[in-house]
């Protein structure tokens, strides 16, 4: 019989193959179609139309192409990353998940260029650039149709159960002492963005006030936001204390939230990854969400309510015994 594990290492391969490929093929096609038609194109081109279908705003062809090109480079790198890595891409729904993602940013960002360059194509000036109605219908179903093909071609190929995970540490508290846990963990990735995208919006903004990029503002905005994103996404840092656990993001630890152990009815440590949550940051709903900043080893506390919260963190098994071991002696 073949070992399902040696045969994981076959699939892992054509599978981190499979995921740059895609992630060339769309970043090809995002740099030869302006190439292609550059010179049936206005220079700015209109990026944006208000609710009458009319275009209100614009922005250099240059401006535009980097703008999708750095979107897509984010995405395609850290999916190419994390298939790299690949400790968890033994579950098939951890592929179908990262194939399901990939295939829809591609197939936006595409539509959204394909789109953008049909309103403008022979048009003399941006505020002559075609109406749209129809066409954001386009650019939400067609990613959603890649997506979902994606999501199946990821589920091929053998599906391992995950293991479970050992035992963590015992925790013998001492009277009359107060115990405390504090853990941090980062994701440089995560810096590195909000560092690239400061510099890009302060680099656009510049620009855009001396007159040398016609509609840079328009980029200076989700830039901003994708800084500030990166910066929360930085770190995580988790506190334990007999009255309560806090978790707390970013740099400067805010913003920070605190679960009373009274509510807690127990804590365990479970691997878990961006792929199988839907992405990095806040997943999920109020009462059963994650925190995730980097795949792997994660703190999972299960409330009396039965919600649970996990976060991303180093020497989880530690936490989740101190936990327990506070939970317990405040039963007894």
């Amino acid at each position: 019989m073949t070992d399902p594990r040696s045969a994981v290492s076959g699939i892992r391969t054509r599978f981190v193959a499979a995921v740059a490929a895609w992630a060339v093929l769309v970043a090809a096609v995002l740099v030869a179609v302006p190439l292609a038609y550059g010179s049936r194109l206005p220079d700015p081109l209109a990026t944006h139309w208000g609710p009458s279908g009319r275009p209100d705003d614009s922005m250099s062809s240059a401006a535009f192409l980097l703008f999708l090109l750095v979107m897509w480079a984010a995405v395609a790198g850290i999916s190419v990353g994390v298939a790299a890595r690949g400790r968890n891409l033994a579950r098939r729904t951890t592929r179908a998940c990262l194939c399901a993602g990939l295939a829809w940013a591609g197939a936006f960002i595409v539509a959204t260029q394909a789109v953008t360059i049909a309103a403008n194509l022979d048009r003399g000036d941006w505020t002559r650039a075609a109406t749209v109605s129809w066409q954001p219908a386009v650019v939400v179903a067609a990613p959603i149709a890649l997506g979902a093909l994606g999501w199946l071609a990821g589920r091929r190929g053998p599906d391992v159960p995950a293991t479970p995970p050992p035992p963590g540490p015992l925790i013998d508290l001492t009277p009359g002492k107060r115990p405390v846990w504090v853990s941090t963990t980062t994701a440089p990735w995560a810096a590195w963005i909000a560092l690239v995208a400061t510099a890009a919006a302060v680099v656009t903004a510049s620009l855009s006030l001396s007159g040398g990029l016609s509609g840079g503002w328009s980029a200076v905005v989700p830039l901003g936001l994708t800084a500030l994103v990166g910066a929360v996404l930085s770190s995580v840092s988790v506190r334990v204390v007999p009255e309560a656990l806090t978790v707390s993001v970013g740099p400067l630890r805010w913003p920070s939230r605190s679960v009373r152990l009274d509510r807690v009815e127990r804590a365990w440590v479970e691997e878990r990854y961006p792929s199988q949550m839907g992405g990095w940051g806040y997943r999920g709903l109020p009462g059963r969400a994650t925190i995730m900043i980097r795949g792997g080893e994660c703190l999972v506390v299960r409330y009396t309510s039965g919600g649970e919260l996990a976060i991303t963190v180093d020497d989880a098994a530690t936490g989740a015994a101190l936990i327990n071991a506070l939970v317990d002696r405040r039963r007894a």
